[in-house]
């Protein structure tokens, strides 16, 4: 008796956040600018700045933040972003884990929901990298106004969540 795999044979698509985790993360704290870590001195600041090598950024997805208990101008975290901008690949204020959020909304936006009209999809849940809990939830959304259904865990053993 030929032994069938009923899982790689049937109609579900199985989507892995992992597989879209992103790559060429970097961070610039703005507390490594500060005078004794409290102030920020516009000059000191201004000059700082123009001793980076901005070209490490390039096509790099930049988190930009201020890990020290101070009060940052906005215009200091404007002035890195208008020199990160020629080499980085998407800048953001806040943490990494902001940034990683904001690469997988941008991924879930941009996804050709045609691809998975009427279809049966199993959100996989199990991953090695931490994929954040707002791309499940954002997918799962997404694609719930066209799925057939949605499942999540792995195609031999789903938790449905949303059948049509």
């Amino acid at each position: 008796m030929e032994i069938v795999n009923k899982v790689a044979s049937s109609s579900l698509l199985t989507i892995d956040l992992e597989e879209w985790y992103p790559e060429n993360i970097s961070t610039i704290d703005i507390k490594d600018y500060l005078f004794q870590g409290l102030i920020l001195k516009e000059k000191d600041f201004r000059e700082a700045l123009k001793l980076v090598d901005w070209k490490q950024f390039e096509n790099k997805n930049v988190a930009v933040f201020c890990s020290a208990d101070a009060i940052v101008p906005t215009w200091a975290f404007m002035l890195i972003s208008i020199n990160l901008a020629p080499f980085a690949k998407k800048i953001t204020f806040g943490s990494e884990q902001k940034l990683i959020e904001e690469i997988y909304s941008d991924k879930i936006d941009a996804l050709k929901l045609d691809d998975y009209t009427e279809k049966r999809i199993v959100i996989k849940g199990c991953s090695k990298k931490s994929v954040p809990t707002l791309a499940y939830v954002k997918l799962a959304a997404t694609l719930q106004h066209i799925a057939k259904s949605i499942m999540y865990g792995e195609p031999c053993s789903t938790v449905p969540l949303f059948k049509k």
